[in-house]
């Protein structure tokens, strides 16, 4: 299993993976906005998303975990 963390405090700006999505290293989760600046956090391995906890206009603090991949 794994913890997909915000790297940086920001705003869910994009959700671009749904539940049940098989994703590849690298690939984007979720795209933040901070300071007018997009940042993409990716899955860190190759897997299945089983869950988001987040929300689109949500705001997260770095580490915060923003989805579980398995």
């Amino acid at each position: 299993m794994q913890e997909v963390k915000a790297t940086m405090a920001g705003s869910v700006w994009k959700i671009t993976v749904k539940p049940g999505e098989v994703v590849e290293e690298d690939q984007d989760i979720v795209i933040l906005e901070s300071m007018k600046m997009e940042i993409p956090i990716g899955a860190e391995d190759d897997g299945t998303v089983k869950e988001i906890k987040v929300a689109e206009g949500d705001f997260v603090n770095e580490g915060d975990v923003i989805a579980i991949i398995e």
